[in-house]
């Protein structure tokens, strides 16, 4: 084997011109593959890590209280101290565990009104929020120095025509089938986020309590995150079993956004806490199909170069088999056997290939280190939906064993048909050629 990559690497050095354009080729190819995948997976980290640090987390633990069993539910938790400690027992595996208020509310300033979910929080406790908040004017933190406050975004700002220290007014319908409002005072403008800021705002969690008129010892929806976004069925299933052991009632299993469940539940005959588990493909489902088209999409490209180089490569070994004729017929003649000829041909093209892959991948890591740096802006269009006003690429272990393994792997399949012509030649023929 040794003496056979011997000869491999002698052949690629003496075609040089045939080598240098079969390598550029690979080389390109793993360069747009690393590329390709960098911004697919920047596209989908960024719009899964916003959109957790927005709207949910892994897993979560949400429900809904009726009073009677004919009203409209609310999305509230009772008993929400216990309930919390009692979910970090049923989730061992949680990296965090936080809870928010839920409302949906009427902003109203002097000069026009807008409908907005509005998020009630603890800013200490809130750190992945605030990475991913950019903000214009103010504070995360300043939410906590306001029992009354709240957080907008320049799109609301502008269209509600307020800055920082101004006051606007939450109108809410509260549980008792009224209406009630709050005066809360602008504390920080942050920049857009897409699509998930165009109906979303920040406020102390009191300030939630006081406008739905709840008690202290209540919350909207409990969120754990994890290590790992794909264990979150499986914690989900486990919470769920260790929740209904403690004597928890829970709805059945309906992984949707919460928002969807309230006229079906609305006509459900019971009464009090009902817990709602659900997992972060449930709560993200536009979002989750939003990833799915953007991973067809590089999928199907990275299919078509890779069947572009293939037939590169297969292209390129039948001619180096005609011109190569003689050599081989010299070769059999000399005694050297079939299955050695056809390793010889696989070998040149597998060391070819893994040499140029390699340098390829360095080649687009070192692109993707210097595009992130450069903070590429995108366009409006497309940050309403990638949730980021710069373009994020990040580049994932299974980018890299496509680009240096599967690469070079189809590349060396692809020339085994004619390396298998090559080696079934008879010495006769080779000497034919030669006369």
């Amino acid at each position: 084997m040794w003496r056979l990559m011997v000869i491999a690497m002698r052949n690629l050095l003496q075609h040089k011109l045939r080598s240098l354009l079969l390598g550029g080729a690979v080389a390109g190819v793993t360069l747009m593959l690393v590329l390709m995948g960098a911004v697919g997976n920047g596209i989908r980290t960024t719009m899964l890590d916003a959109g957790l640090a927005m709207t949910c987390g892994h897993v979560n633990v949400g429900g809904f209280y009726k009073i009677t069993a004919g009203s409209q539910p609310a999305p509230v938790l009772v008993e929400a101290n216990k309930l919390i400690k009692d979910v970090w027992e049923a989730v061992p595996d949680a990296v965090d565990v936080i809870d928010r208020s839920i409302a949906f509310a009427k902003i109203v300033s002097e000069s026009d009104n807008l409908l907005s979910g509005v998020t009630g929080i603890d800013p200490a406790k809130e750190g992945e929020l605030a990475r991913h908040l950019h903000l214009i004017e103010g504070n995360l933190a300043d939410l906590a120095k306001h029992p009354h406050a709240i957080l907008l975004f320049k799109r609301q700002a502008e269209r509600l025509q307020v800055s920082v220290g101004d006051d606007v007014t939450l109108n809410a319908p509260i549980m008792r089938g009224q209406n009630n409002s709050l005066d809360v005072r602008v504390v920080a403008i942050a920049r857009d986020m897409g699509l998930m800021s165009i109906m979303a705002s920040f406020v102390p969690k009191q300030t939630v309590i006081d406008l739905y008129q709840l008690d202290q010892n209540t919350t909207g929806v409990i969120q754990v995150y994890l290590d790992d976004p794909n264990d979150a069925a499986r914690v989900e299933g486990e919470a769920r079993s260790a929740l209904l052991a403690k004597g928890y009632a829970l709805l059945d299993l309906q992984d949707e956004p919460f928002w969807t469940k309230f006229e079906p539940l609305a006509g459900e005959d019971w009464t009090g806490n009902r817990l709602d588990l659900t997992t972060w493909e449930g709560q993200m489902g536009d979002m989750k199909w939003a990833l799915r088209t953007f991973d067809t999409v590089t999928n199907t490209l990275i299919t078509i170069l890779l069947i572009i180089i293939i037939l590169g490569v297969m292209n390129t070994t039948w001619i180096t088999i005609r011109e190569r004729t003689r050599e081989i017929g010299t070769l059999r003649a000399i005694g050297m056997t079939r299955p050695r000829i056809l390793a010889m041909f696989l070998l040149e093209t597998l060391v070819l290939s893994v040499t140029t892959a390699a340098f390829g991948v360095l080649v687009g890591i070192g692109l993707t280190h210097l595009l992130n740096s450069l903070q590429i802006p995108i366009s409006e269009g497309f940050q309403l939906f990638l949730m980021s006003d710069t373009l994020r690429m990040v580049v994932l272990p299974d980018s890299l064993f496509m680009a240096l393994v599967v690469v070079p792997g189809l590349t060396t399949l692809g020339a085994l048909a004619p390396a298998l012509r090559g080696a079934r030649m008879k010495p006769v023929t080779a000497m034919y050629h030669v006369g």
